[in-house]
């Protein structure tokens, strides 16, 4: 992946909050929710009730799609990113108290949302395979399409 397109990537991702996911139903159709998230690098993370719809879609098919957006002022402004990957369950403990770390740092009014009991909660990880690069500032549609995995 190209490194200035790649720093493009992490400072979109750093700089949002929110996202807009889509995952696949059962029946075969889209559903797309915005949620919250955080990111290392690439790697991106949120989190949902344990028996929300998302939830239950991932678990019968880990494909996802979403896009990230960054304010802006006229047409000529827009950035942001549309992104296709998989997305994962996080089980790991080390893993879930670094992201919560990270959550509680981005959104520090998570502690007044957060279930008492965190078995209702699930975060999963997804990792981009493909990421359209959207910078309408290099002239009006312009995109640059980024292959994440080889």
């Amino acid at each position: 992946m190209d490194p200035a397109l790649t720093r493009d990537v992490i400072f979109i991702l750093d700089q949002a909050n929110d996202m807009t996911i889509a995952t696949v139903r059962k029946d075969g159709y889209p559903q797309a929710t915005t949620v919250s998230y955080v990111n290392d690098g690439l790697t991106i993370y949120f989190g949902c009730a344990a028996e929300s719809q998302k939830a239950k879609n991932i678990g019968h098919n880990a494909k996802v799609s979403l896009t990230v957006n960054l304010p802006y002022a006229s047409w000529d402004e827009i950035r942001g990113l549309s992104v296709g990957g998989k997305a994962a369950r996080v089980t790991d403990a080390k893993e879930m108290d670094r992201v919560g770390q990270m959550m509680l740092r981005k959104f520090p009014q998570i502690a007044l949302y957060a279930p008492a009991d965190m078995e209702q909660l699930v975060v999963f990880r997804i990792t981009p395979e493909i990421i359209s690069v959207l910078d309408y500032r290099k002239g009006f549609g312009h995109t640059d399409l980024v292959n994440v995995v080889a």
